[in-house]
């Protein structure tokens, strides 16, 4: 595996546990900030679009010739802003700090996706996975970290999180190797990927459902767990358990993708994880907890496998292809996650989520209307 993808993966570790900050943390933002569902919803709803459009800037940006800078810039930003989210003392401030964090978290993705393409030569999927994965794992990483760690200490003891962030994403970036930064795209921006508009679409419709769910789980779960009489250092644990298995599942689609098809891995993981997400909102016990994780295996699967396959589609500006899909797609499926507090406030948490878990269905319906792997330059090509 080439250095610079390895780094860029460790980097990504380290920026996803602090982006995941705000879900473990939720059960106790509640009470001492007064929080309704909707609320907690709404912030984040807010992170995802700030994200999101953030990434629309900055992918165009890394193509542009400013990866190198984007990759070194965003993690810091966000390691030293989404610490200080203990300390917030109304949900305006809450949310205020959640937004500017996450613009850290906007620059480094699609720059660092860009890079990692460049970098993996005749194994993209695997190079991608690997690259995705360091920050699923980093995902799963902190709540394990943060729940105990609030739950012992107490909110306001958050700033001093940034501390071994900030040393580790200093020290990561020094193995970055200089070359990785590639050269000026001719012609960056969303008016290079119009010729590749309809699969783009496609594809693009299908992250977002997938995105819904994956949201919907991630940002509700502790709520319904700790309402279930589960203690928050323990919820923050299973959640760090469902981000880790869609972390193993990410791994292992990339390379699966590259052997057998993307497309193919798509529609199966897709399908497979529609009864597993079902049964872990329903189930209770140990029975749950192995749905739980096998549902979040095959719906993290697919995500290393939307960008390489993005790529695929349209190999021009690889920066702003990735901001399409990683920013912009995550940003309008967080504008649902409203949507599932406010079901969760009328109908109850466990309604909301048996309700999202049937989605996945639909992005595969999606995905099976783009054109096969080895069919995709030809068919692109015509549009």
């Amino acid at each position: 595996m080439p250095p610079a993808v390895l780094a860029l993966s460790a980097s990504h570790f380290v920026t996803d546990a602090y982006t995941s900050i705000y879900a473990p943390l939720l059960p106790m933002f509640i009470p001492s900030l007064g929080l309704s569902l909707a609320q907690a919803g709404t912030i984040a709803m807010a992170f995802m679009l700030a994200n999101s459009a953030g990434q629309m800037v900055f992918g165009p940006l890394a193509d542009r010739g400013r990866a190198a800078q984007l990759v070194i810039v965003g993690p810091f930003l966000a390691v030293a802003v989404l610490s200080l989210a203990g300390v917030a003392t109304s949900p305006m401030m809450l949310g205020t700090i959640m937004v500017v964090g996450s613009l850290g978290n906007a620059a480094f993705h699609p720059a660092s996706a860009s890079l990692v393409h460049k970098a993996g030569g005749r194994f993209p999927g695997l190079a991608m996975s690997v690259h995705v994965t360091g920050g699923a794992v980093g995902g799963a990483f902190g709540p394990l970290i943060f729940a105990p760690y609030v739950q012992y200490f107490g909110l306001h003891w958050t700033p001093l999180l940034a501390v071994p962030g900030l040393l580790a994403i200093a020290w990561i970036q020094r193995a970055i190797p200089r070359d990785t930064v590639g050269p000026r795209v001719a012609h960056a921006g969303y008016a290079a990927l119009r010729p590749y508009a309809r699969p783009l679409a496609l594809l693009w419709g299908a992250v977002v459902i997938r995105t819904v769910v994956s949201l919907g789980f991630s940002t509700f779960l502790p709520v319904l767990l700790t309402g279930r009489g589960i203690s928050i250092g323990a919820a923050g644990g299973i959640m760090g358990i469902y981000v880790l298995a869609g972390s193993v599942g990410g791994l292992a689609g990339g390379p699966v993708a590259d052997r057998f098809g993307s497309r193919r891995v798509m529609v199966w993981s897709l399908l497979l994880s529609v009864p597993l997400q079902l049964a872990a909102a329903s189930l209770h016990g140990p029975a749950a907890l192995v749905a739980l994780t096998l549902g979040g295996f095959f719906l993290g699967s697919t995500l290393p496998v939307n960008v390489t396959y993005a790529h695929m589609i349209a190999p021009v500006a690889t920066g702003t292809v990735s901001s399409l899909m990683l920013g912009v797609a995550w940003g309008a499926g967080g504008m649902a996650v409203p949507l599932v507090g406010l079901v969760g406030d009328a109908l109850g948490l466990t309604r909301a989520l048996q309700m999202i878990a049937w989605l996945p269905a639909l992005a595969a319906a999606l995905t099976m209307l783009l054109p096969p792997d080895g069919r995709v330059g030809r068919v692109t090509a015509r549009v």
